[in-house]
């Protein structure tokens, strides 16, 4: 009879244990969807101008937030944890840049010239260890 009960209450632990384990990934998946979910509505979809500021606004503060390094140039580094890289390709000159060549530049003035200009975000990264977004890629789609 004492083997039964020492079994059951083993068993009723490990399900206890299982449950809390379940209950925690749940709540954690959730934080990092809402978490993403600010940028993922964009993902695929014609933005103007104004949008991508707003975007490279938010992934500055987070980084900032998040004492995410930057090296010399000024550049997030990626931290594999929650950092975030916004890369933007203008069909004006046909090159890539950083998030952080409007930011520095003022977005203010990014909007005053691209505010009714489209753009697409075409592609977002994960981290893989945290789920979280790392990088968004935005090309320009009209002049």
């Amino acid at each position: 009879m004492r083997k039964f009960v020492v079994f059951l209450v083993m068993v009723v632990i490990i399900v206890f244990i299982a449950t809390y384990m379940y209950f925690n990934y749940k709540i954690n998946r959730e934080k990092i969807d809402e978490k993403n979910s600010e940028f993922e509505t964009y993902l695929g979809k014609e933005i103007y101008g104004a949008d991508v500021a707003t975007l490279i606004n938010k992934a500055s503060y987070k980084n900032r937030k998040n004492n995410v390094e930057q090296d010399k140039k000024g550049k997030y580094i990626d931290n594999g944890n929650n950092s975030i890289n916004i890369d933007i390709k203008m069909l004006d000159d046909d090159n890539t840049y950083n998030m952080e060549k409007f930011y520095k530049s003022g977005t203010l003035q990014f909007v005053e010239y691209y505010r009714d200009i489209k753009f697409k975000v075409m592609n977002i990264e994960y981290h893989k260890e945290t789920g979280l977004i790392k990088y968004i890629f935005i090309e320009q789609i009209t002049k």
